[in-house]
């Protein structure tokens, strides 16, 4: 074989165009940038190579009003990732609210509510036509077999003890006094992972354990490992700060720790004057997380007004090295008027 012929057959060849437009680079780097954890960022890259449209998925209970990381932080995650050509599924939780005894336990209120998120997510500017919501309550109805005996086996493969760990993802600790019923929790949300088929499970950094629960599953079980094949990867979004001293994550029983969906312009103004904000002070500071993780990711600038002079705030630095003490006053008009 001649030397020319033999480049021929060693040529690499040409990596097929994405429906997106963007290179691998470009797609992993603005996927990777949803999470402020991935497990594994190379099993994310290699998915992104080999899969021109991978599933990704979140579960909600549907449980009362939206804050701004539900709605806003989720929206703009959700439109990075169906930029890179991913199909979002919205597991709309039902089951699991009534589970966690979210409106009292009623069904009817939780499907209102579960409705109501719905609207504002389209209200908030989430880009639908790549997002897909399912509710828990019909999908599992119509394939029970296959969902109950899927919690079973996750259940059998778990001690109590390993199960019990994963509390937080209901918002309660490890030793709190719980309903036999929210020992099911776990096990079903492990079991919607590989019930979607989900690529992806990209959720908040305070469900990281179960999505843990479902690597460890397909560890455990060779049977498992075979039918699914690969493990669920874990693009962990950030929890946004309560505005309040202290607090890691908003609350929604605790109206002045966070901004919600339907606070009007003056709302939203008085509530970030009056929230925790130090001059100098960057670190577990809720005001700059606000600007971080919600203005800069969405707007990628902030302008800010002292006196006569406006100061151009990029991707959190100063142009000109202004120290951003009067935080308690721009990001307002930026959260109430994206």
């Amino acid at each position: 074989m001649s030397e020319a012929a033999t480049a021929e057959t060693k040529k690499p060849k040409e990596q097929k165009n994405h429906p997106s437009g963007m290179t691998l680079d470009e797609r992993f780097k603005l996927a990777r940038s949803v999470g402020a954890e991935c497990i594994q960022e190379e099993e994310l890259r290699n998915l992104l190579d080999k899969h021109p449209s991978p599933s990704a998925y979140d579960g909600f209970e549907p449980s009362g009003r939206m804050h701004i990381a539900q709605g806003i932080l989720k929206s703009i995650n959700v439109n990075k990732l169906t930029k890179c050509g991913v199909k979002f599924i919205f597991w709309v939780a039902d089951w699991f609210a009534m589970l966690n005894n979210k409106m009292g336990g009623d069904l009817k209120k939780i499907r209102k509510v579960g409705e109501y998120m719905v609207e504002v997510w389209k209200a908030a500017g989430m880009d639908l036509d790549n997002v897909e919501f399912r509710w828990a309550s019909e999908e599992i109805n119509k394939k029970p077999n296959e969902y109950w005996m899927l919690v079973m086996d996750i259940a059998r493969s778990n001690s109590i003890a390993r199960v019990k760990r994963c509390a937080t993802i209901m918002g309660r600790g490890e030793g709190d006094e719980m309903p036999s019923a929210q020992i099911l929790y776990p096990a079903m949300q492990c079991a919607d992972i590989f019930f979607l088929r989900a690529n992806i499970c990209q959720l908040g950094m305070d469900q990281r354990k179960v999505n843990m629960l479902a690597r460890e599953y397909l560890d455990k079980n060779k049977a498992a490992r075979k039918k699914y094949r690969f493990k669920p990867i874990i693009l962990s979004h950030p929890m946004l700060m309560g505005l309040k001293q202290g607090q890691v994550k908003m609350s929604k029983s605790d109206p002045n720790s966070a901004i919600f969906m339907e606070d009007d312009a003056s709302a939203v103004k008085k509530k970030i004057r009056q929230a925790y904000c130090p001059p100098g002070e960057t670190k577990e500071n809720p005001i700059l997380d606000y600007c971080k993780h919600i203005i800069f990711n969405r707007n990628g600038k902030m302008t800010i007004k002292v006196g006569a002079k406006v100061h151009l705030c990029i991707v959190g630095i100063s142009e000109d090295g202004f120290e951003p003490k009067y935080l308690n006053t721009s990001p307002s008009l930026y959260i109430s008027h994206p």
